[in-house]
């Protein structure tokens, strides 16, 4: 009994610490530029941009196959950091992609509610939650407000709601004067001084 032991603990620390090895020596890197292209993007997952996901359109921007300007949620607002992050010139939001909305999450009218589950299955951050044939509710801190859940509710019982700007929620903006525009305007001023 006592050897049978001594075995099976010998044979799962060899085993162990072939692992061990394994998960060191064959290691995966990510991508760091992904990374922080992913990090730019809102991650509500609702796949505007023709991606399923943030991640997957954050790597196709890494490898050049898809453009800057194809989040809604991010707006201009995130356009411009990409922009920045990648060293490209800022676009306008692609209109076929859809267009910027103010920051939103979905109310659900539990009086009309039947509990179907359509929309906690097509919500893609299991921010809705509620049982077959019961009542659901919107967890608002995880709603991204994607809309994908609206679509499928067959009593159209989910609204969507702009989310009110307080201090938790207010986000610093680029400046409102384009500060290319500026430049050029200053320029402009020094030539007239110069000629006259």
């Amino acid at each position: 009994m006592l050897t049978a032991l001594l075995v099976m603990a010998g044979i799962a620390v060899v085993l162990g610490g072939m692992l061990g090895f394994a998960s060191i020596r064959f290691k995966v890197k990510g991508d760091p530029l992904v990374d922080k292209i992913d990090a730019i993007l809102p991650q509500t997952q609702c796949g505007q941009c023709s991606y399923a996901g943030c991640k997957p359109y954050a790597q196709a921007i890494a490898k050049g196959e898809a453009e800057i300007n194809q989040c809604p949620p991010g707006g201009e607002e995130g356009i411009r950091k990409l922009a920045d992050l990648l060293g490209k010139e800022f676009k306008p939001l692609s209109a076929e992609h859809g267009v910027e909305k103010p920051k939103q999450v979905a109310v659900i009218n539990e009086n009309a509610c039947i509990g179907c589950t359509l929309c906690t299955q097509a919500c893609p951050v299991d921010a809705i939650v509620g049982a077959a044939k019961q009542m659901h509710t919107i967890v608002t801190p995880l709603c991204t407000g994607c809309e994908l859940c609206v679509p499928p509710c067959p009593v159209d019982c989910i609204t969507m709601v702009v989310v009110a700007e307080t201090v938790e929620t207010w986000k610093w903006r680029y400046p409102v004067i384009r500060l290319k525009e500026q430049k050029e305007e200053q320029k402009g001023k020094q030539k007239g001084e110069q000629t006259a």
